[in-house]
């Protein structure tokens, strides 16, 4: 994959998750390490339209699936899809589908609660993704079980919780938001298709690694297995971070512990699920006994301290971005992040599709290679290499 067509697939992610977050496009460009001179070239010669009207699009089909989909006020759904005033959310909805959006609402049926389904490509391992993530799961932020991934979510002052399911289609995952976050709604949607990674092409990603006789027996068993990314980029790169040298339940056993100390209580429906997941200015500012005293050795905490610095001062960015290099070389930076750790949060958090953690023994033992000749083998699985990791580990037969 090129560098343009990389940076307009970074593009159209990262201008889809802050569009429906109101951010301008400004912001976008600058979260994407570019100009918007540059990043205005790119989409329109690889898309065909600006920036501008990529936002405007996606704020443009949110607000219409909202007003289908959910008993949302008009008010709350202009806010939720990303417009800074009702005024200008009629307006442009009126000129692109010559419609008021109350229209749109009395043709549609009156839902119950604030639920809408997620499309994706199939086929779509999704036993696998919810084990995978099950034993990652940090106990009280998230809950995840054979059918359902249930979690906490905060937004400035707003928090709540969503849950999500595979719809009874199979070729749709049902999203259900409390009404405490409706206006929260876009953000959200942008964050679970970026965590189930339901932008994904499967055929092109099982075609282009079949091609190995490594990975060929484990992708033909486990057709649509994608890479789980990250709901929070900060939460999962701790996790990662309190994985490492430690084993899978105990790491998540000190997440659990993290999250209780420094994230603030929630009440929700669901047992066990009690906590927001603590935000990097609150690491930042803890002190380093406070998380040795969570069952981690000193350097692991002075690790978190400094990773969520980095955050917090704009160093680093743990979302999708198409400087990607540029992030690992800031997380390779930083006291305690070595090449597996900075590779992996790039694998999930920043939703890179070619990161790839030589060094992961189990990925060094399921290839039956040492780390340079996996390395060189890997070649081969370009751009697609955080998908084939992903096959080999599940070529052990654990998600481990």
């Amino acid at each position: 994959m090129d560098s343009i067509s990389r940076l307009a697939n970074a593009a159209i992610a990262c201008i889809e998750q802050r569009a429906l977050s109101g951010a301008r496009v400004g912001e976008s460009a600058a979260s994407l390490g570019v100009s918007e001179r540059h990043l205005r070239r790119v989409t329109e010669s690889e898309l065909g339209v600006s920036p501008i009207e990529l936002a405007q699009t996606q704020r443009l089909l949110l607000a219409k699936r909202l007003l289908r989909e959910t008993p949302m006020s008009l008010t709350d759904v202009a806010f939720a899809s990303g417009f800074g005033s009702v005024r200008r959310f009629n307006a442009l909805f009126k000129a692109r589908y010559r419609l008021s959006p109350g229209g749109v609402r009395d043709s549609a049926h009156k839902p119950d609660g604030l639920r809408m389904q997620l499309e994706f490509r199939p086929p779509f391992a999704w036993g696998k993704m919810l084990a995978y993530l099950r034993l990652r799961s940090i106990p009280g932020v998230e809950l995840v079980d054979g059918t359902h991934y249930r979690r906490t979510a905060a937004f400035g002052a707003s928090s709540g919780w969503i849950s999500v399911s595979m719809a009874k289609s199979g070729l749709a995952l049902d999203l259900e938001i409390s009404p405490s976050l409706a206006r929260h709604a876009g953000a959200i949607i942008a964050r679970v298709k970026q965590l189930f990674d339901l932008n994904a092409s499967p055929d092109a990603v099982g075609s282009h690694l079949r091609e190995d006789s490594l990975l060929a027996p484990t992708v033909k068993r486990l057709p649509g297995l994608r890479v789980a990314g990250a709901f929070d980029g900060f939460e999962l790169a701790v996790r990662t971070v309190l994985g490492q040298q430690v084993s899978v339940k105990g790491a998540s056993t000190i997440a659990g512990r993290w999250a209780a100390e420094l994230g603030a209580p929630i009440a929700t429906p669901f047992a066990g699920l009690n906590r927001v997941s603590p935000l990097a200015e609150t690491v930042a500012g803890s002190h380093e006994d406070q998380l040795a005293a969570l069952g981690m050795i000193g350097a692991r905490a002075r690790c978190l301290i400094g990773l969520a610095k980095a955050v917090s001062d704009g160093r680093v960015t743990l979302s999708s971005a198409t400087n990607v290099d540029e992030q690992v070389d800031n997380l390779l930076t930083l006291p305690g992040i070595g090449h597996w750790t900075a590779n992996y949060i790039a694998m999930r958090a920043l939703h890179w599709p070619d990161a790839f953690p030589a060094g992961d023994l189990m990925l060094m033992r399921a290839a039956g290679l040492k780390q340079g000749p996996l390395l060189a083998r890997a070649e081969a699985w370009r751009p697609w290499r955080a998908y084939a990791a992903q096959f080999l580990w599940q070529s052990l037969g654990a998600a481990a």
